[in-house]
């Protein structure tokens, strides 16, 4: 995939798809270490220990609609061609965590991409999910939060056009501030 939002879009729509409520994701560049990390924590379905040895295949998926499911293996890929890697939580009933680490300085690394277009697309299913994103580069951070929000929007549905236009601009310029206005 060229852009890591592409990628957290995939994990994302693999949480919706698990029935989650609740995600977080946590995305932190440390130029001290030379890493970014990416982490998408949800409280899904989960998986097994049978699913979760073999969810890293391409050809393995849960789902009916499709025969391959590419998302993980692919940002595993990705992770390891950017010298990172890829660890997987879960637990039956419990949620699922997927963080991936790669080398901040790596040439092959993805630009960021469109974060704002990601997280309106997760909002604009028909059932309510609360989604954190939360993003930390050296000493700037940004968060955005569905929950609160929904509280200053009151009975007006996160998923409605104007609303999810609003979300795509609102975590764009944060993220352009976090990057001092040069974008990633």
């Amino acid at each position: 995939m060229e852009e890591l939002a592409l990628h957290i879009l995939e994990l994302l729509e693999n949480a919706l798809v698990a029935g989650a409520h609740h995600i977080l994701i946590t995305m932190v560049e440390d130029e001290e270490r030379d890493q970014v990390t990416i982490e998408v924590q949800d409280d899904g379905r989960g998986m097994g220990p049978e699913a979760l040895q073999k969810v890293l295949d391409p050809f393995y998926t849960t789902r009916a609609t499709r025969k391959v499911g590419l998302g993980l293996p692919l940002l595993q890929a990705t992770a390891a061609q950017c010298e990172g890697n890829v660890t997987l939580e879960s637990r039956t009933g419990q949620g699922t965590r997927v963080s991936a680490t790669m080398k901040l300085s790596h040439p092959d690394l993805p630009p960021l991409g469109d974060m704002g277009a990601t997280i309106a697309t997760a909002l604009s299913r028909e059932e309510p999910v609360e989604l954190v994103y939360y993003h930390r580069r050296e000493h700037k951070e940004f968060k955005f939060s569905s929950t609160w929000l929904q509280f200053h929007l009151g009975e007006v549905p996160l998923n409605c056009g104007p609303v999810l236009d609003w979300v795509q601009r609102y975590i764009n310029k944060g993220l352009a501030e976090l990057y001092g206005g040069e974008g990633k």
